[in-house]
């Protein structure tokens, strides 16, 4: 079973990570820091007493913004360890994802920490380590809605109309959705969207953006650049998809 820190230096968020930790069968065992330099102390300790050892920590669910050391330089210092812990951020801030998965995060779980997202990031981090045999809290499982893609805002998972998106961004591992009302990241690469997005009228124009053709205002051309405007931001167009696009706005109705 997995032994594992959480860091937070709000108390009651810290107490309350700390017992659904406990409460995961997959967990054998769950302390709290309550700062980035604690947490450091003690992960020194438990690489001193070995794998096995008393102190031994498998994983930290670190929070981000905390006073002094935050929880993005602790993540960075850990990278420079032989055989450091695995890490799952658990922060209010969806803004830091990208640098997160840089750092080669397990997970990055969004506050208020629900009990089953929590459960997932457990069941990562202990197919990581190679535990994953231990049982797992049952959590119902719902076919996908293909008019809507679920996001989490807030520990709140809101379900955004496929047909609303006007444009995909590529961010690492993950995607971010942008809407007339504002933008989503979810944890879907962007192949898998340009994939599943096809038939619905999506076309990728550059590495970084997939575009939904009813949403495109404008072609430009300027000495050779193509773009398009999506509302009122311009995205660039490769020139490895500007045949098609050209030909799919032409058939465009």
């Amino acid at each position: 079973m997995l032994r594992a820190l959480a860091v937070d230096d709000e108390r009651p968020t810290l107490e309350e990570l700390v017992y659904l930790l406990n409460a995961d069968p997959r967990i054998g065992t769950a302390e709290g820091a309550g700062d980035a330099t604690e947490a450091l102390r003690r992960i020194n300790r438990a690489l001193e007493s070995g794998p096995d050892g008393p102190d031994a920590i498998d994983v930290v669910f670190l929070d981000i913004q905390m006073p002094g050391l935050d929880g993005l330089d602790l993540a960075r210092l850990l990278t420079g360890f032989a055989r450091p812990p695995l890490v799952v951020f658990v922060t209010a801030h969806e803004d830091f994802a990208v640098q997160a998965f840089d750092l080669k995060a397990v997970d990055y779980v969004l506050k208020p920490v629900r009990r089953e997202r929590l459960a997932e990031a457990v069941r990562r981090a202990a197919e990581r380590r190679g535990t994953a045999s231990s049982p797992a809290p049952r959590i119902p499982v719902h076919e996908p809605d293909p008019d809507h893609i679920p996001v989490e805002l807030g520990g709140v998972t809101r379900f955004v109309p496929v047909d609303d998106v006007t444009h995909v961004e590529a961010q690492g591992d993950y995607a971010r959705l942008h809407t007339d009302r504002g933008s989503h990241l979810v944890r879907i690469p962007l192949s898998t969207l340009e994939e599943r997005w096809r038939a619905r009228g999506f076309v990728r124009i550059h590495r970084r953006h997939l575009v939904a053709l009813r949403h495109i205002g404008e072609l430009r051309l300027d000495a050779g650049s193509v773009s398009v405007l999506v509302g009122t931001e311009e995205l660039q167009v490769s020139r490895r998809h500007t045949r098609e696009l050209r030909d799919l706005l032409m058939r465009r109705p």
